[in-house]
């Protein structure tokens, strides 16, 4: 009679916990048959909310036993419920009988066939990112012969049971019902190991991040939707003196969408050659809106590598300004358009209409009325108007190895991107971003172009990210919040900017390049705050992990970032490291070839199906970069593959060596880059560029001949040569194309150890 009684409580109970959570929120459920019909199972899923528990209810109807901390399951508003659904208690402060007799519970629970859940995390996320997977649900399994089904919940991060921006409860949802998704993954054994099952909840996630397609945005429409919903927030500035609120920045592009409409009937993509600078956001929308895609060409690139870009996009215009094109000094291809040109004597009426039409149209019909189904000048059909998975601009790799290669990102893609950055950084109405990375950069169009855009927060451009003056005084004046640079541009900041102008800095994250620790060190020092590292790639749209800051309460720590390593995979994304000659799985710790999968990976290189089909593989990103994961999830960047040198049948990581060479001068300044060149008896030799002057080389050689590294890394005494200045593209990363010919040039029968090398220029 009582255990009837029990079972009748637990079934209404169920079916009133069902009810509240469709209410509050639409459960999308995916993977449903993987969950046996009968018998017993482990539930493993990730954790990220109050309501983790519910939704995993909601998505099944079998009864699941939870397992509970116990400081939670003996509250008196839980207690009763928590005994009636049969949950079972667990703490990490049990006496360890105690914690046995709960983890044999669950096990018996599992053998009787019934279905256990454990949060494996043992604690709800606090940065958005997934911890490590504790191993007690390994004890669990031993002598079990059930299988293991991972779970991901994806979406839940944002809603008001979570702990997004710092805080539960006390926010505002942004949807009702908030949508999420339940994904049950594939039965794992019983034997599968706490970071296995941890790699499978992570390309869950990865996977159901698909289902956010239906409420995202092209990045125009998100564009409009923000400066229509905090029109008068600060937007973006630069160091012209011109600043903007979005409601300013809104009229300005469709002003400037109305007159280049015109310029550009009849073209899918259209050139733009135009500095990180107000006019050349405004310019980058209005190209959006226009139903065109911006390709903004490196204006680093020699006249050659400009012309090869230009032919393969089929660009016919492309738009720049006098003043800057005075400045480059470049053979431009195609006809010039001038930005002063289009944007001179603008009047009344006109200025009315962009009013009107930026405040007064559905997104739909603004888009309508600047997209044109066909030219009435040339008859051709233009382009439809963009979608998802329609093209948002075409990114030229840095041609770092070889002719710049077109990358196609689209919407989806970059938007994805910007939501992924916007889940880890929880960015706020007061944050500004620093945007000196140029947009012909993957990182300048989505970090400092699309994502403030997105996401309502501001951004203050500088054309030179070299000049420490100026990127001082802008983000003083602008009480700039975020940095995002390159090392190099970093060890600048270091020489040329005062301690106080970076007082406003909250997170500052160096990407493109391996941040050196003496860097992070120095900058540390001066400027009170750490930078972190980022790791991306153009391909990837570009964000692929980050670094962030500890969470820290009492008898609680989730640790954002590690020394020497590059952060999580971002929300959304997962990793894998493999053989580069089988791609078969390399274990916990050991380097192999990253290989990427998410929303924000490429649609492909334009024009060049093969060259894509070696990089994609069954939705893989192959990276060429070599890494390693460690238990926790934390990637660490060991080289390039390119940046390896095979002597004598053995790989030798350049970047290793560098490492060595600058710890041995004590440098916190780039003063070694180690290349390669052939040689006929072991295959290739390195060689070594440097900064030193004669006496501080001989006391590196000496300290080098002494020191720890290998023998067959140690490059030879007469390989080290003297350079003013090393090749660099304009991202500020190393142009390993131009160091390899400068390599070259250095004749290695040379018996001077600091023989002058011709300077790249």
């Amino acid at each position: 009679m009582r255990r009837g009684l029990l079972n009748c409580l637990r079934r209404l109970l169920v079916a009133a916990l069902w009810l509240l959570t469709h209410t509050l929120y639409r459960v999308r459920v995916t993977g449903r048959d993987h969950i046996p019909e009968r018998g017993g199972a482990l539930f493993v899923c990730n954790h990220v909310s109050f309501v983790d528990a519910l939704l995993l209810i909601a998505a099944t109807d079998r009864h699941v036993r939870f397992m509970m901390y116990k400081g939670i399951y003996d509250r008196p508003y839980i207690k009763p419920f928590a005994r009636v659904l049969k949950i079972i208690p667990i703490s990490a402060d049990f006496r360890p009988r105690e914690m046995i007799q709960s983890m044999r519970a669950a096990g018996d629970a599992i053998k009787s066939g019934q279905v256990v859940c454990i949060f494996a995390e043992g604690q709800m996320t606090r940065i958005g990112q997934l911890l490590p997977f504790r191993r007690g649900f390994e004890r669990i399994m031993r002598g079990v012969d059930a299988p293991i089904i991972p779970i991901a919940l994806e979406g839940v991060w944002g809603s008001i049971f979570s702990f997004e921006k710092g805080r539960f409860l006390w926010k505002m949802p942004r949807h009702f019902p908030f949508p999420v998704t339940v994904a049950f993954g594939k039965p794992m054994p019983a034997s599968s190991t706490a970071f296995e099952v941890r790699q499978a909840v992570q390309e869950l996630t990865a996977e159901a991040w698909t289902y956010r397609r239906k409420r995202m945005r092209t990045l125009h429409r998100s564009f409009i939707r923000t400066a229509r919903v905090v029109p008068f927030r600060f937007a973006m500035a630069d160091a012209q003196g011109t600043k903007l609120n979005f409601a300013g920045a809104l009229t300005r592009t469709v002003f400037l969408a109305r007159r280049l409409k015109k310029v550009w009937a009849g073209q899918e993509m259209v050139g733009l050659l135009l500095p990180p600078s107000v006019p050349g956001a405004l310019v980058n929308f209005a190209t959006l809106l226009c139903g065109k895609v911006p390709v903004n060409l490196n204006y680093t690139l020699s006249s050659e590598a400009l012309t090869s870009c230009a032919r393969q996009c089929g660009i016919k215009t492309i738009l720049t300004s006098k003043a800057f094109l005075e400045r480059v000094k470049l053979q431009v291809p195609g006809k010039i358009v001038l930005l002063e040109n289009v944007a001179a004597q603008p009047g009344v009426r006109e200025k009315l209409a962009a009013l009107g039409m930026a405040w007064l149209l559905p997104a739909w019909l603004l888009e309508r009325a600047l997209v044109r189904s066909a030219d009435s000048h040339t008859g051709e059909q233009s382009c439809p108007r963009p979608r998802l998975d329609s093209l948002a601009t075409v990114i030229f790799s840095s041609g770092s190895t070889g002719e710049p290669k077109g990358v196609m990102l689209s919407h989806y893609n970059i938007g994805s991107n910007i939501e992924q950055l916007g889940q880890v950084f929880g960015f706020e109405a007061r944050d500004r971003i620093l945007g000196v990375l140029p947009f012909f950069h993957s990182f300048g169009f989505t970090g400092a172009l699309a994502l403030p855009a997105a996401l309502g927060v501001g951004v203050v451009y500088h054309a030179n990210p070299l000049d420490a003056k100026t990127v001082g005084e802008l983000v003083e004046e602008h009480a700039v919040t975020f940095l995002l640079g390159t090392p190099t541009f970093l060890q600048i900041y270091l020489r040329g900017c005062a301690p106080e102008q970076f007082g406003s800095l909250r997170f500052v994250a160096a990407g493109a390049e391996k941040l050196p620790e003496r860097v992070a060190l120095a900058f540390e020092e001066r400027f009170g705050i750490r930078p972190f590292e980022a790791y991306g790639c153009t391909e990837c749209a570009p964000a692929v992990t980050v670094s962030t800051r500890d969470f820290r309460a009492p008898g609680f720590r989730q640790v954002g970032a590690k020394r020497g390593k590059i952060g999580h995979p971002l929300p959304g994304i997962s990793v894998r490291i493999v053989d580069p000659t089988n791609f078969a799985p390399m274990p916990i710790g050991t380097p192999g070839l990253l290989l990427v999968q998410g929303p924000n990976v490429m649609q492909g290189y334009l024009g060049k199906p093969e060259t894509t089909a070696d990089v994609l593989r069954d939705g893989w990103y192959v990276t060429g970069d070599i890494a390693a994961l460690d238990e926790d999830g934390f990637l660490q960047i060991t080289d390039r593959l390119s940046r390896f040198s095979k002597i004598g049948g053995e790989m030798v990581p350049h970047v290793r060596v560098e490492e060595k060479l600058h710890e041995l001068v004590g440098a916190t300044e780039q003063t070694f880059v180690v290349a390669s060149v052939s040689d006929e008896r072991k295959g290739e030799r390195l060689v070594v560029l440097h900064k030193l002057a004669e006496e501080p080389l001989k006391t590196c050689l000496a300290r080098l001949a002494e020191s720890d590294l290998p023998n067959l890394w140690k490059p030879r005494p007469d390989q080290f040569f003297r350079v003013e200045a090393f090749p660099l593209l304009g991202s500020g990363k190393l142009d390993l194309r131009k160091l390899r010919e400068l390599a070259t040039q250095c004749d290695p029968r040379q018996p001077s150890q600091t023989t002058e090398a011709e300077t790249p220029a």
